[in-house]
């Protein structure tokens, strides 16, 4: 019997490892083992923007994909959670009745919705306030390269 409750933490906590698709359709699901690498990419952002600098073009390329599977997770967190009973045991508990506890929803439940709803929610802010600054930074730079005179050009070449 697959738990609502414990499918909707798994989607929160482990969510960018998969751990939720594992839970839930099993160690054969695709997604399941795609999900770690958008989320491994983006520390890898991290710890080059940690060693290298923020001015780091792949750190900033790669950190978002890090905040937006996050994103995603949670908001798998939300929709396993906010799932009817009979239809959560309809689709995972086939064999079970409608109203089995499995689908059931719970405080549990609703600190997952609550948490997954303030996390998600900020992780996915920062992470378009991050892209969009350093994606800005980036054209300004590029539009000085491109207004400088050219005399200055060749000086600095």
């Amino acid at each position: 019997m697959k738990n609502k409750t414990l499918a909707t933490w798994l989607a929160f906590a482990g969510g960018p490892l998969g751990l939720h698709r594992i839970y839930l359709f099993g160690v054969t699901d695709r997604l399941a083992w795609l999900l770690p690498i958008p989320t491994l990419m983006g520390l890898y952002g991290v710890y080059r923007a940690r060693s290298v600098g923020l001015d780091d073009t792949w750190s900033w390329v790669l950190i978002p994909m890090l905040g937006f599977t996050i994103a995603g997770c949670t908001i798998n967190a939300l929709v396993y959670g906010l799932t009817a009973a009979d239809k959560w045991n309809k689709r995972f508990n086939p064999g079970a009745p409608s109203d089995a506890a499995s689908g059931q929803t719970n405080w549990f439940t609703v600190g997952a919705l609550v948490t997954s709803l303030l996390v998600g929610t900020t992780v996915l802010m920062a992470s378009l306030a991050f892209s969009f600054q350093h994606y800005f930074e980036y054209q300004v730079g590029e539009a000085r390269l491109i207004s400088q005179p050219m005399d200055v050009k060749k000086s600095s070449d």
